[in-house]
Order: structure tokens, then C-alpha cells, then sequence
């Protein structure tokens, strides 16, 4: 029970930290639910460990040709890079490439320390490349679930695959060790504790019997403090650097 492994038990560690059982935490269940969803958008979103690297193979189908775009899934984030399709020019793989045959000739010279001839070639072959050839230019729009490539489509043929380095959220379900992230348990924590303050808050000022006051304000005030620490805490330390296509 210590260690977060689900959605329900995360949620029962937040409230033990909180003070429930021993006092009564006055949110409703659809609260926390928000809370809970607020919190995972947040590490999915901005948290490094929320989402992983990876390469999608997709196949070019009638649908992608006709509409001019390929639909993602909701759960990609951001695309960083789209490899070409085919190849062509210094860019080929073959033994014809400019690549190959520079490293043919020149692997040679590296063993007697010509290493500044090599870099300054090398430099100049990547210049050459990012001038003369041409490569997709794209355009992600998340909230559309679309990928659009400034390409000529009617030259593509169905069945053709194009690989989409792309950063994808980490489903929590299927890799429930999230649950547990230090991040997203302090953040969570910090959001019931706002949502529990400004449910007391229409209380302030009434007193109990014993002389017990209601201070809700006081409850707000510090897990928005808390809130905004954690968030500045994690934009210097957790996000990771804007390199992708966001849209």
C-alpha cells in the first residue's frame, strides 16, 4: 500500500498524507477524480519520465493519400523527426553515396591524426545536404491527431512505410510503476489539498463546539504555495527541452 501501483491506490496515499482517517478530507469523489486527472496531464505533459522516446513504423494507405495527412494517436505528444522516404543523393546508403566513398578514401588518413581534414569534410558534405537536398517539411497538430508532410502525395504508392521519431505518453495502466513517481505523488497531494481548502472555504470564520474555527483560507493558501513550488521545481529540473513538433 506504500508504494502506488494503481489509480485507486494512489489515490488512498495522497488522502493518508492529507491526515485521512484521522481527519476527514471533505472532497467528493468527482473532485479527486479531477484532481487525479489534472495531476497525470501535468507529469505526462511536462515530466520527463511521463513519456518515452520512440521510432512508429506506419504504412501509407488510399485514406493518408486522399486526405493529404496521417491521423496519430492522441497519446503522441510531440514528433521530433520524420526519416525521408526512399533515398536518394549523398543521402544513400548504397556505394555510390558521397558518404561511402569519402570514408573509403579518407579512413585511411584518421590512423595518422588527420582528424581536422576529416571533421572540416564531413562538415561540408552535412552543409551541401541540408542546401541542395530537400527534405519533408511537416506541420503536428495534437489536438487534430494529424501529421501533415509538405509532399506531393499523388506520387506515393499504398503500402510504402514511414518511420516518425516521436515522443509518446507512458500509459500509467500498463506501466503502473507512475503510480509511484515522487513527482506526481507530492503534486496530487498538493492538488486535493487546494480542492479540500476551497471546500471549506465558504466555512471560514465558523466556530465549532470546543472553540474549534474553521480556516479553509489557510488550507488554500498553503497548497497553492506548495503547488507553485513543485511546478517551478519540476520546469527546472524534470521538463525536457522543446526539440519536437508540439503543433
Amino acid at each position: 500500500m506504500s508504494r502506488p501501483n494503481s489509480r485507486s491506490t494512489l489515490i488512498q496515499y495522497c488522502l493518508r498524507k492529507l491526515g485521512h482517517p484521522v481527519i476527514d478530507i471533505n472532497i467528493d469523489d468527482d473532485q479527486i477524480s479531477d484532481c487525479v486527472d489534472d495531476a497525470l496531464q501535468m507529469f505526462e505533459e511536462y515530466h520527463f519520465d511521463g513519456v518515452e522516446r520512440i521510432f512508429l513504423k506506419h504504412q501509407i494507405t488510399a485514406d493518408d493519400i486522399t486526405n493529404e495527412y496521417i491521423t496519430i494517436s492522441n497519446a503522441v505528444i510531440g514528433i521530433k523527426k520524420i526519416f525521408p522516404i526512399g533515398s536518394s543523393g549523398s543521402s544513400s546508403s548504397s556505394f555510390f553515396s558521397v558518404d561511402y566513398q569519402f570514408m573509403q578514401d579518407e579512413v585511411w588518413n584518421i590512423g595518422g591524426g588527420d582528424l581536422i581534414h576529416y571533421d572540416m569534410v564531413t562538415r561540408n558534405i552535412a552543409l551541401m545536404q541540408n542546401l541542395f537536398l530537400s527534405t519533408e517539411q511537416f506541420a503536428f497538430h495534437r489536438h487534430k491527431n494529424q501529421l501533415t508532410i509538405e509532399m506531393k502525395w499523388s506520387e506515393l504508392s499504398t503500402g510504402n512505410y514511414l518511420i516518425i521519431e516521436c515522443y509518446r505518453i507512458l500509459d500509467p495502466n500498463t506501466y503502473t510503476d507512475v503510480y509511484n513517481d515522487m513527482f506526481l505523488k507530492r503534486y496530487l497531494t498538493a492538488l486535493m489539498k487546494k480542492q479540500w481548502g476551497s471546500n471549506l472555504k465558504k466555512y471560514e470564520g465558523l466556530i465549532l463546539p470546543g472553540g474549534v474555527t474553521f480556516s479553509g483560507q489557510s488550507i488554500f493558501d498553503e497548497a497553492s504555495t506548495e503547488i507553485d513550488t513543485i511546478e517551478e521545481e519540476m520546469t527546472l529540473k524534470y521538463e525536457l527541452p522543446i526539440d519536437f513538433e508540439i503543433g
